[in-house]
């Protein structure tokens, strides 16, 4: 541990299930270096996790992929799971434990977070968590596209107290994501919106598109209609943003998450209003997906 590490352990993970990452507000303003963004991808669902803990903003917390975690609390805390909607369970009798409320949980204790619906579940502790490391950037964050921040969460892995609760903890309204289907998402054309062919436009508005498995945080690959370029060319290097549509030689769309590359040489032919990004973060594999202007 460093001579800055955390005197206190809150808990160990058990089975981090497909993939679970330490994740807080991430690295913003260090694109010009080639690092992304990074964080929490559900930003509404990791913040009301540290608002119900009373924690500051920028606190880390674990969000969990696809199937949920279990872990162990060596540490009396308090704690809250948001997000996807989850079926939240703790070895305690005396702990009511659910999603979008903070609960109670004594040292010694198990708490097993299964997801039902939606991709992404956030679990924040009472004062934060961080590795047995410092942060990088100014960020204890996973970030699996240049690998900076903590490793990926594994059995075994003792997360600490980071010493960030400001507030009593509070009670916002309980939500757990359940999103329509197909989602329809808002978006502004460009910058290379002029490389689609008018039939290519007309499909990108018109079209369904599916979630593929080959998802992640870096970007969300989606299967459907081919969508016709001018050209196939590589463009110059360009600068890309979270949320961005990028359209490869294939013609599939990707769009990007916050580990995204910093630049890329493909066409990026629009990008998803900033106020729903959060809703890519809960797309399952076979999720439909639609995109109009907005």
């Amino acid at each position: 541990m460093s001579d800055q590490g955390p005197a206190c352990q809150v808990l160990t993970v058990l089975d981090p299930g497909l993939l679970s990452t330490l994740q807080d507000a991430g690295r913003s303003g260090h694109a010009h270096l080639g690092v992304p963004p990074s964080g929490a991808m559900d930003r509404a669902g990791y913040r009301v996790a540290n608002l119900l803990v009373g924690n500051a903003i920028g606190a880390a917390c674990i969000e969990s992929t696809f199937d949920g975690l279990s872990v162990r609390f060596i540490a009396d805390c308090v704690a809250a799971v948001t997000g996807a909607a989850s079926t939240v369970s703790c070895s305690d009798p005396n702990t009511h434990a659910s999603v979008g409320a903070a609960f109670r949980v004594r040292a010694g204790r198990t708490l097993h977070v299964r997801l039902d619906e939606g991709m992404r579940s956030y679990l924040a502790v009472r004062g934060g968590l961080r590795p047995d490391q410092n942060p990088q950037l100014g960020s204890f964050s996973t970030d699996l596209l240049s690998g900076l921040g903590p490793p990926v969460l594994t059995a075994g892995t003792a997360l600490f107290h980071a010493g960030l609760a400001i507030s009593a903890p509070a009670d916002p309204p309980p939500g757990q994501h359940r999103a329509p289907s197909p989602l329809t998402l808002p978006v502004v054309l460009g910058p290379r919106d002029d490389e689609l062919t008018s039939a290519g436009l007309r499909t990108l508005l018109t079209s369904t598109f599916t979630v593929s498995p080959e998802s992640n945080r870096v970007g969300l690959r989606l299967t459907g209609p081919l969508i016709d370029r001018r050209s196939s060319a590589e463009l110059p290097s360009e600068g890309l943003v979270t949320g961005a549509l990028q359209l490869p030689p294939h013609g599939e769309l990707v769009v990007f998450g916050p580990d995204h590359p910093t630049t890329g040489g493909y066409p990026v032919v629009a990008v998803v209003r900033d106020r729903v990004l959060d809703q890519l973060a809960q797309l399952r594999p076979g999720a439909l997906l639609r995109f109009s202007r907005g």
